[in-house]
């Protein structure tokens, strides 16, 4: 499937990963007993996976991203496509159902998924490297969720290989693996990192695939041996939620620190808004610390606004802007 068509001449934002449905519901003060029901006031129906959070961003920007993924085959696909509209779509139709998440947003501000495999498990890697073409200067591609996509997990080396020898700087999310950090997800995830010119990930994320044993360990820590793991001048960014990011190069750290934003009531999504709004400076040849802070007031922008389908294309373009 095949939506729109991409404006050449300008460096290109190419997403490449999980696209689904998200039910989100809340808010749930515990949990209920089996096998009874309950009503719960706020809820959504939308476009979900980090791949299409990443790109809806990048439309509330009132930027033109390049999406490539998959749908299922049936009705709910048909429906996500036109939950799509303004971004150009190159999306691999499976002999499956869409896959669907159902997301319970606690009263803590915690949140429980419930995921169906559907479609994700069929996203191949020749789908995807026959709708990347070759980079004009300065182009990004952002690969997500590679954990959720068999398909994609089994040779993912090879396909950031192929993406940054067609001139892309190859940005990474790798989200949580579902098995955990074993030894051999450890060695897995280091050889994507060899490919990497953009790493962003949690704290959490960070001291896991910097193997620390004790979660209180000193972030500065983690960040220096995940850095030895990039490829010489890659950028290393860690999402510290309500604290802001941390950016690292060259042996250099800097934090950007954000102001404390109330009355969030959907939190889902917070890190692919960051990851669209820091990409999307840097694409616009941002300073480190600018590109930090793009990536915080686009995430800052959009998790107060429920539900998200009312944010129109372009609305939220001045978070773009640098702040003097």
């Amino acid at each position: 499937m095949k939506l729109d068509q991409p404006q050449l001449g300008t460096p290109q934002f190419s997403i490449v990963g999980d696209v689904s449905v998200d039910l989100v519901l809340g808010t749930l003060d515990g949990w209920p007993k089996i096998g009874t029901e309950q009503l719960l006031p706020r809820s959504e129906l939308r476009a979900g996976g980090s791949a299409a959070n990443s790109a809806l961003a990048a439309r509330h920007l009132g930027l033109s991203p390049h999406l490539i993924g998959a749908i299922g085959n049936d009705d709910l696909a048909q429906w996500l496509l036109l939950q799509l509209a303004g971004i150009r779509v190159e999306l691999q139709t499976c002999a499956s159902d869409t896959t669907m998440s159902v997301g319970l947003l606690h009263a803590d501000g915690e949140r429980t998924f419930f995921t169906s495999y559907g479609h994700l498990q069929h996203l191949t890697p020749d789908f995807v490297l026959k709708h990347l073409p070759p980079a004009s200067p300065g182009s990004v591609a952002l690969f997500t969720a590679p954990f959720l996509l068999p398909g994609l997990r089994e040779d993912f080396s090879q396909l950031l290989a192929q993406a940054s020898s067609k001139g892309y700087q190859v940005a990474l999310d790798t989200g949580w693996p579902p098995e955990g950090w074993t030894p051999r997800v450890h060695r897995e995830v280091e050889g994507w990192l060899a490919h990497c010119d953009h790493l962003l990930v949690n704290e959490l994320e960070a001291k896991s695939i910097a193997n620390s044993h004790d979660e209180r360990e000193d972030l500065e820590l983690a960040v220096q041996r995940v850095a030895r793991l990039l490829k010489p001048g890659a950028h290393l960014i860690v999402k510290l939620g309500a604290a802001g990011a941390l950016g690292h190069v060259d042996g250099r750290s800097i934090r950007y620190a954000t102001q404390a934003v109330s009355n969030i009531f959907d939190t889902v999504g917070a890190g692919d808004s960051f990851n669209t709004g820091y990409l999307a400076a840097r694409l616009n040849q941002a300073s480190l610390r600018d590109a930090l802070a793009a990536g915080c007031r686009t995430a800052t922008a959009i998790l107060p606004r429920f539900p998200r389908k009312r944010i129109a294309a372009g609305e939220l373009a001045h978070c773009l802007q640098p702040q003097s």
